[in-house]
């Protein structure tokens, strides 16, 4: 993974397909890699057990994070990259398609930098993944940069 790789986390196809389609569409270039569930989206950004320690670790621009996914959920998942010094910073944005005030709060307690509920209708979920990919993959200026 590369330092302008977006990870994206998502265990429904449908929505991972909408994300992939909307991020195509918008002329956003950016490599994509999708992890299905937390433990996956974990193992990308850390390595495996096997893995831990073989090199330097390269981050994606940012993470756009679902919550409720199978094996790690998302706070599981946003909470051990806030945990590790080498991710601390790194940009994540909860993608949800929950509206739970709890699940909100719990996010941005955890670190989240945003938290963008996923619109129901087909043409919001588009704009909304077109602004997302726009400003934090090019207009965002990370710690890194």
């Amino acid at each position: 993974m590369d330092t302008k790789t977006i990870l994206l986390v998502e265990d429904d196809p449908d929505d991972e397909q909408l994300i992939l389609m909307s991020l195509k569409q918008s002329n956003i270039s950016n490599a994509i890699m999708v992890a299905h569930d937390g433990q996956e989206a974990l193992d990308l950004l850390f390595g495996t057990e096997a893995q831990r320690g073989l090199g330097p670790l390269c981050l994606p621009v940012v993470v756009l994070l679902d919550l409720h996914l199978p094996k790690i959920d998302g706070l599981e998942v946003l909470q051990r990259i806030r945990a590790d010094e080498r991710t601390k910073l790194l940009p994540v944005v909860i993608l949800t398609s929950s509206i739970e005030e709890q699940d909100r709060l719990d996010g941005y307690n955890r670190g989240a930098n945003s938290y963008v509920c996923k619109p129901v209708d087909f043409g919001e979920f588009a704009k909304t993944v077109k602004a997302l990919g726009l400003y934090w993959a090019l207009l965002n200026k990370s710690a890194r940069d």
